[in-house]
């Protein structure tokens, strides 16, 4: 990964893209580049870490948990998003978790610097808006799908979201995804994934390839309830 260095560099960044020169090169000070290692927490909820993450690479899950430590995954950031800035905003703790999902590369950018750009530069914090919208989006789906999907219903959904369409019109799920992550993604325990994917199968809805992956072989239980 390229070390920051100039502006043009800062500007590869879709937050920061608009920036001018003078503007790319006073942020540039306040910006400093981390790596975090799975499983770490960036944020965590009831609490403020007055920063602002940009991921450069890896992905990171926003989860929430109950009082008895019950926890689902509300969605997964890859390069380009931002963690931290409603805090920021609104100046409250942060209403969710942030866990890196694997090795992450981020910008961190302090409050100051974060609220000077953002008065400053009009671009920015139409970017910064807009990330909001497509991650309450997400939620907002999340949320429908576990008021009124089974356990069965929002399984298939998963699987069906993480597939890939090939050249020959298959459906095929590359990724390799263990049962307790899954669980974890549609607020199930890994018990009834277990049971929901094994009926699948069974029924010839999926199945595993030789190597490893998944392939979808029926559709239609996309919208069961």
């Amino acid at each position: 990964m390229a070390t920051l260095t100039t502006p043009d560099l800062l500007r590869r960044v879709p937050l920061f893209e608009q920036l001018s020169d003078t503007q790319a090169v006073s942020l540039m000070g306040a910006l400093e580049k981390k790596r975090f290692k799975r499983s770490a927490r960036l944020v965590e909820a009831g609490k403020q870490s007055n920063m602002l993450f940009v991921i450069l690479s890896g992905t990171a899950h926003v989860v929430v948990a109950n009082d008895s430590g019950k926890e689902v995954v509300l969605a997964t950031l890859g390069v380009g998003d931002c963690i931290g800035e409603m805090s920021l905003l609104d100046n409250q703790p942060h209403s969710a978790t942030v866990i890196t999902a694997t090795q992450v590369d981020a910008l961190v950018l302090t409050r100051e610097g974060f609220n000077s750009c953002i008065l400053h530069n009009t671009h920015m914090a139409v970017a910064v808006m807009r990330g909001l919208v497509r991650r309450l989006r997400k939620v907002n789906q999340k949320v429908a799908s576990l008021a009124l999907f089974s356990v069965f219903g929002r399984v298939a959904r998963y699987v069906l979201e993480m597939a890939e369409e090939t050249e020959g019109g298959k459906l095929i799920v590359k990724k390799k995804i263990s049962h307790a992550a899954i669980a974890r993604e549609v607020g199930a325990s890994r018990e009834m994934v277990s049971k929901a994917l094994k009926d699948f199968d069974s029924q010839g809805f999926i199945c595993k390839m030789d190597n490893g992956m998944l392939a979808i072989t029926e559709r239609r239980s996309k919208a069961r309830p």
